[in-house]
């Protein structure tokens, strides 16, 4: 039976566009639960609404529900540009308090979830279910105290790794190693996200803290964006036997959508083009302490919304080879364990022919095309992420 949710998507959607109506049924009749949006970067830093269609960019709700979203990690981004100066904390309650008022304003549409029977309650009632993640957790500092009050505001993810940077806490999988993996406050990190009930996010950790943290956590873990490194060999990406550790602990594997992961070819050219690797925070070392935050503001704005380099569509992997990159990855550790984190306006130059949100049924329908049972594609577009998120938040 098709909700009322999905039966408005079905009714909304223009005929045509290259995908199939078996597609766009099923994907309608399915959670599709994203693990990576940034979805509030822009309205932080230049004011507007996330309820509004936006000329640019990749993601907004009006898209998002076009492109049949019922859930997503809302990533508050607290970008490497705070860190010198120790102003990432106070940055961090900004973006939220600011990403918790965009919620409010768009009731309609959006609610925040702290559970997964909270997501399905949210998804039937029509709306997108928003999950706080914190994306950029050097502010944490490895102190329990700061986790607990973040989860009291409503967090309920926390992304290990400092982004692209070491922190005092845990190594960066694109920074100088600092700890060998995690040091004490790392270790006493992930047992207190397991006492609180938090989703242990291991995207941009090194392979030493992610396999660490595997070790440590009595819950499984999640790498909500990631690539594989047998496919395009960048630190970035996780190699075959930590992602085969991590589905044994029964994590989940999400795929960021952009060419740069996937595609050495892209990132090669996106090297080429940039001057540096997409990781690279070599400057803002170099810039140090010498600005306040508002001062940071106003040059961390024109970087946001992320919009990636326009790779030629010729190398651009198509959304069926993309796919192929996911089949790998269920050769490797089965169905139960791959997932989806499109990383939606943070800047990843998307598949060919992909626009933003709106093209996820492209996805569906790649799927399709390929063979997939329609259970498996469920288990992609969202059930197993939603399985995961129900073991961490509703153990009691």
């Amino acid at each position: 039976m098709v909700s009322a949710a999905a039966a408005w998507w079905l009714a909304a959607q223009a005929p045509g566009g290259g995908v199939s109506e078996r597609a766009r049924a099923l994907h309608a009749r399915s959670l599709v639960f994203d693990g990576h949006v940034h979805a509030v970067d822009r309205e932080f830093y230049h004011g507007g609404d996330i309820g509004q269609r936006k000329p640019d960019g990749q993601f907004d709700l009006p898209r998002a529900k076009e492109g049949g979203l019922g859930a997503l990690f809302f990533s508050i981004f607290v970008t490497e540009d705070y860190y010198p100066a120790r102003l990432e904390t106070k940055q961090a309650l900004r973006m939220l308090d600011c990403a918790v008022d965009q919620i409010a304003r768009n009731s309609q549409a959006i609610e925040i979830a702290h559970t997964a029977t909270e997501i399905e309650r949210i998804r039937q009632s029509g709306k997108i279910a928003a999950v706080l993640d914190i994306e950029g957790s050097f502010d944490l500092d490895g102190d329990p105290a700061v986790i607990r009050e973040m989860y009291r505001l409503g967090m309920r993810s926390v992304q290990l790794s400092a982004h692209n940077w070491t922190s005092n806490y845990a190594d960066s999988c694109c920074s100088t190693p600092k700890w060998k993996g995690l040091n004490d406050r790392g270790r006493e990190v992930i047992r207190e996200m397991n006492r609180l009930g938090m989703v242990i996010n291991v995207s941009h950790a090194s392979d030493e803290a992610i396999s660490q943290a595997i070790d440590l956590s009595t819950d499984p873990v999640v790498a909500t964006h990631h690539g594989m490194r047998a496919i395009n060999d960048i630190p970035r990406n996780m190699p075959d036997w930590l992602i085969k550790k991590l589905a044994a602990k029964g994590g989940v594997f999400g795929f960021q959508m952009g060419n740069d992961f996937h595609n050495r070819k892209a990132f090669d050219w996106s090297t080429q083009h940039s001057g540096k690797a997409f990781w690279d925070t070599s400057a803002i070392r170099e810039r140090g302490t010498k600005l306040d935050i508002y001062e940071l503001d106003k040059l961390v704005a024109p970087k946001f919304p992320m919009v990636p380099l326009d790779v030629p569509q010729e190398i651009r992997l198509t959304v069926d080879e993309w796919v192929g990159v996911v089949d790998r990855a269920i050769q490797l550790v089965g169905e139960d364990h791959v997932s989806l984190g499109t990383d939606f306006d943070g800047g990843p130059p998307l598949p060919r022919g992909m626009r933003d949100v709106r093209d996820l049924p492209m996805i569906t329908d790649a799927m399709l095309r390929r063979g997939y049972s329609e259970e498996r594609i469920r288990k992609f577009l969202g059930g197993n992420l939603l399985r995961v998120f129900r073991r961490i938040t509703e153990k009691w």
